[in-house]
């Protein structure tokens, strides 16, 4: 292949490549392309064999792949294009703007257009948006060896050969499925449904979200899902590998998002400085005009704390006790939520069992606090003054209430997210942590005024 848009040599960086990856597997490449130039990577693939440059293309852990295809001429894309597989083309065509795409989009054959059109017309995350179109599948009428031979023709343009679909030869129903080693076992004469797995198989809907495709190839063992439409009639297949990529793609940027900022959305290294900037800053600002009611909170009581300072040593205990019972509710929910053992309407079966829980766990830190107010006192290690018992009590009682609604409300965040149609990621630690910091003070100051009013207050 020859590249028109590229400098006629090479750089330093793809001269490296070539002569430093001899003998290297397809992963390898893939990871040495990764740390080059766009222009050097694509001249380093269109100097490959055709076979070896459409293996390394195909894998979704190539990051510039679009960039690459969008900078190589039409006629060396088309050849490339031709040999990936489907679902993976039209996630790269799906990376790049209105023109390149259709420059690409009118170098490929018209069966292979409808075909990626197809896929691109079905929403991100679903069964559809990460199907792919080349699977193994015959009539019902065949026999075994008919089949044996069909798939030594075609397995290498299909995504996998490890379940053969079978079809009513009329409707184009999917009947049965066949695994590979039933098929290869099977009598050469008999009927192929006479190997084939006995009930109905398993199959999606095209626009069934990827999370719940997981849960059936988990549920049932299987390395490849069919995804059928409303008359049975087979679309496509999910495989197991392309969900792994998709959901570690997703437990990316749920991770990033839990962690108080916008997905980055490529890999650390690769993003730009303003980049950065542009991710976190908001969040933070948002965060920081949220710890701006805990300012307001100290300030309504400024006169507490004028005639108790001895509070305000308690006030990072109190706080940070609360924003990590808030913190572990809400990272459990979110999981439970993502794995499907929860769904919105138990909201009530997680508050009912939240409200002991935190009762108990603010408990437990209420205790270990007043224990430490007692021995801190009674080992002149600190003075506390002359109320210092009730000052431990009402640390104890403050801890109990702050813990319990920390609990409380970073397990029901994740319900109201998903109610209002967000992501319940986006229910990050710092932002639940500063929700409950506003609410722990205006809790701590109102059992100090219950506990301590008449003697410090």
């Amino acid at each position: 292949m020859n590249i028109n848009r590229f400098p006629l040599r090479a750089g330093h960086a793809a001269r490296a490549f070539i002569n430093n990856s001899r003998g290297a597997t397809i992963a390898e490449r893939v990871e040495a392309l990764n740390a080059l130039s766009v222009q050097d990577a694509g001249r380093v693939l269109c100097g490959m064999p055709l076979d070896y440059a459409v293996n390394i293309l195909d894998r979704p852990e190539l990051r510039n792949a679009a960039q690459i295809l969008a900078l190589i001429s039409a006629e060396d894309a088309a050849r490339l294009l031709h040999g990936m597989s489907n679902d993976r083309v039209a996630d790269v065509l799906l990376e790049l703007d209105g023109e390149t795409r259709a420059r690409l989009f009118s170098s490929l054959d018209e069966p292979v257009r409808i075909a990626i059109q197809h896929l691109m017309g079905y929403p991100p995350r679903t069964a559809g948006g990460i199907m792919t179109t080349e699977f193994v599948s015959v009539p019902d009428s065949w026999t075994v060896a008919r089949t044996l031979d069909h798939v030594r023709q075609v397995e290498r343009s299909r995504e996998t050969v490890y379940a053969i679909y079978v079809l009513d030869e009329v409707s184009h129903a999917l009947l049965h499925v066949v695994t590979l080693r039933r098929l290869i076992t099977g009598e050469p004469d008999a009927s192929i449904l006479s190997v084939a797995q006995k009930g109905a198989p398993v199959s999606a809907d095209p626009l069934m979200k990827q999370e719940d495709v997981a849960r059936l190839i988990r549920k049932h063992d299987l390395l490849a899902l069919p995804v059928t439409d409303e008359h049975g009639q087979m679309l496509g297949i999910v495989t197991v590998d392309d969900v792994i990529d998709t959901m570690i793609s997703d437990t990316t940027e749920a991770a990033q998002r839990f962690g108080g900022m916008e997905a980055l959305g490529q890999p650390y290294m690769k993003i730009s400085f303003a980049g950065m900037i542009r991710k976190r800053a908001g969040w933070l600002a948002a965060l920081f005009l949220g710890e701006m009611l805990t300012a307001s909170a100290m300030q309504h009581f400024e006169g507490e704390l004028e005639k108790a300072v001895v509070l305000t040593l308690f006030i990072p205990l109190i706080m940070s006790s609360g924003g990590n019972s808030g913190s572990q509710a809400t990272s459990l929910i979110i999981r439970a939520l993502a794995l499907g053992e929860l769904k919105l309407s138990d909201w009530w079966k997680v508050l009912l069992r939240e409200l002991p829980t935190g009762v108990v766990l603010g408990a437990i830190l209420g205790l270990v606090g007043f224990v430490r107010i007692v021995f801190w006192q009674s080992a002149g290690l600190y003075d506390y003054g002359p109320h210092w018992q009730m000052v431990a009590v009402t640390v104890f009682a403050a801890l109990i209430g702050i813990v319990t609604f920390g609990s409380i409300c970073g397990s029901m965040l994740p319900f109201v997210l998903q109610k209002l149609r967000l992501d319940p990621a986006s229910a990050s630690a710092p932002f639940v942590a500063t929700l409950v910091d506003v609410t722990g003070l205006v809790i701590y100051f109102s059992v100090a005024l219950l506990i301590l009013s008449g003697t410090l207050l």
